[in-house]
């Protein structure tokens, strides 16, 4: 997986092009292409400077689209307040969305989740702000390899 992140990292650097494309290819409404730029904002790769709120701002377009992992980072940047104003109201609707399409890892952030209906003791609120530390970077890498 590593093997494969270097290489996909190591063709945009040898080709602007390829860089570029993602943009136009964002710019003209592709859901895929605009959270792989927001995950280029946000990690600061290919030539674009580290930016969240540029990053919040493609996130949601690709979000606004119905593109399930968009929602899940841009719920967890509204948690964290990653480019955007904080806002734990918001992010609760994103990962809504996200869970509305059956996305597993907002169910259990949400508390609905197989454990959240059994007697397990599980503490919901550090989960999510667990997650929220974690999601953005670890959703813009999984973007970044997406073909």
């Amino acid at each position: 997986m590593r093997k494969l992140l270097w290489l996909c990292l190591l063709m945009a650097q040898m080709n602007p092009a390829f860089a570029d494309n993602i943009k136009q290819a964002a710019e003209q409404g592709n859901a895929l292409a605009q959270a792989k730029l927001a995950s280029r904002f946000l990690l600061g790769r290919d030539g674009e400077p580290k930016d969240e709120q540029q990053a919040a701002h493609w996130m949601e377009k690709a979000a606004n689209q119905g593109l399930v992992d968009a929602q899940v980072a841009l719920a967890a940047m509204y948690d964290r307040g990653l480019g955007v104003t904080s806002d734990r109201d918001k992010a609760t609707q994103w990962y809504e969305k996200a869970a509305a399409q059956g996305h597993g890892t907002s169910l259990a952030i949400l508390g609905k989740n197989d454990a959240a209906k059994g007697s397990v003791q599980f503490n919901y609120q550090a989960m999510r702000l667990s997650a929220s530390r974690s999601i953005p970077g670890e959703y813009a890498k999984k973007f970044l390899i997406t073909q």
